[in-house]
């Protein structure tokens, strides 16, 4: 990924980050506050921000009560911002208020290859070693043989069987098909606690990487019992050439400074935003190059090969807690083929890239991309949480 003397910072305001009817819905922020050194957990009324960190000082808590919705709409908060001043905050800056990731002690979770097109797409990262010359011919033997054979298949069934047995005699079987189409997802930790950027901030791809794209993913809200409470916008960033020399090397693709996004807000379920929402929500990228390119794609929760609430149901039961509740990301349809720079070799993240992940009822994140390396280090772990909430005397 090549580097740049100055760093684009795209132009954010309330009108296109908000859901198309913000009016009616619950929203969550989490606002840097430099008066207390820390974060404050806020509900977003029309373009006002409100502090309510003395009733939940953290998201985590707000997502354990009953009464969130309430909260978020009625309650008497505390000082208050304009949406419009945050979201003017240079990326990085301390001394000014700046919106942040919506989430703060959920674990950070992610489910992979839950759509049929990305899926072939990490087959074909597996088979090239991760080497992007090689997709092409690659991609072109594997949708000889596989076809549409994955369209419409529940994973785990009787069919599911029957193409495994398929791909296992033509020699494409690959564990990717396995948390594919087999009866049991991938889900992986994707991030440390409090280590996502939320809309505005830069977000991080390794310098090593060659062959990356974002990965724009729904990210359910779930707390301590299980319940789905909310859901925002993700990006889990992916590092096709790592992961595709091993797939042990997913720790070293995904959890790096700066490679989770999430945000810009939570959307709390409601009477007018349900699970059955979420199922059906459409999912716009857009990434714009300093050098004029531009990607745009789309993708459909309609298409998800598992019921998001089977997807919860796989993190968290009897076989694993989340006192302080957890964020899933549920997967992604996007996996762009088309050619960047060398004929052959598809797309890859440069330096200065402005990606922007929308829905019209999640509203629109926002980041810039550059090295994990030259992001801003991550400093502030839960240590210095709890030591700020309690100077604060609101724990």
């Amino acid at each position: 990924m090549e580097s740049a003397a100055a760093r684009p910072c795209p132009v954010l305001t309330a009108a296109t980050l908000l859901p198309e009817d913000a009016d009616g819905a619950a929203l969550v922020a989490r606002v840097h506050h430099p008066e207390v050194g820390g974060p404050c957990v806020a509900a977003v009324r029309g373009e006002e921000v409100v502090d309510l960190t003395a009733i939940a000082p953290t998201v985590s808590d707000l997502m354990e009560r009953d009464d969130a919705v309430t909260v978020v709409r009625e309650a008497e908060g505390g000082r208050t911002w304009r949406l419009e001043e945050l979201l003017q905050a240079p990326t990085g800056r301390c001394d000014v208020p700046r919106l942040l990731a919506p989430i703060d002690l959920q674990v950070i979770k992610a489910a992979g290859v839950t759509f049929a097109r990305s899926l072939l797409e990490r087959v074909i990262e597996e088979r090239t070693g991760g080497r992007p010359a090689e997709a092409a011919r690659v991609r072109a033997r594997v949708q000889e043989v596989v076809g549409g054979a994955l369209d419409g298949i529940r994973p785990g069934s009787p069919e599911a069987d029957r193409v495994k047995e398929l791909l296992v005699s033509e020699g494409l079987w690959s564990q990717y098909l396995e948390v594919g189409i087999g009866p049991d997802p991938e889900v992986f930790t994707k991030a440390p606690v409090l280590s996502s950027v939320g809309t505005g901030a830069d977000i991080g791809v390794l310098g090593a990487s060659g062959w990356n794209n974002p990965e724009p993913e729904v990210v359910l809200v779930v707390d301590s019992r299980g319940r789905v409470r909310g859901a925002t916008l993700g990006n889990d960033v992916n590092l096709r050439d790592i992961e595709g020399r091993s797939a042990l090397l997913l720790s070293r693709a995904k959890d790096n400074n700066a490679s989770c996004a999430i945000g810009p807000f939570i959307r709390l379920l409601d009477d007018g935003f349900g699970l059955d929402t979420v199922r059906s929500l459409d999912i716009d990228l857009r990434v714009e190059g300093t050098d004029g390119y531009v990607l745009h794609g789309s993708s459909s929760m309609r298409e998800i090969s598992r019921d998001v609430l089977d997807l919860v149901a796989a993190t968290y039961g009897p076989h694993h807690q989340y006192p302080d509740g957890f964020v899933l990301f549920t997967g992604t349809l996007f996996a762009p083929t088309e050619d960047r720079r060398t004929p052959g070799e598809g797309f890859s993240h440069e330096y200065g890239d402005i990606v922007r992940i929308s829905s019209p009822q999640l509203g629109t994140l926002v980041n810039t991309v550059i090295t994990s390396e030259q992001a801003t280090p991550w400093t502030f772990g839960v240590r210095a949480l709890l030591r700020n909430l309690a100077r604060r005397g609101v724990l």
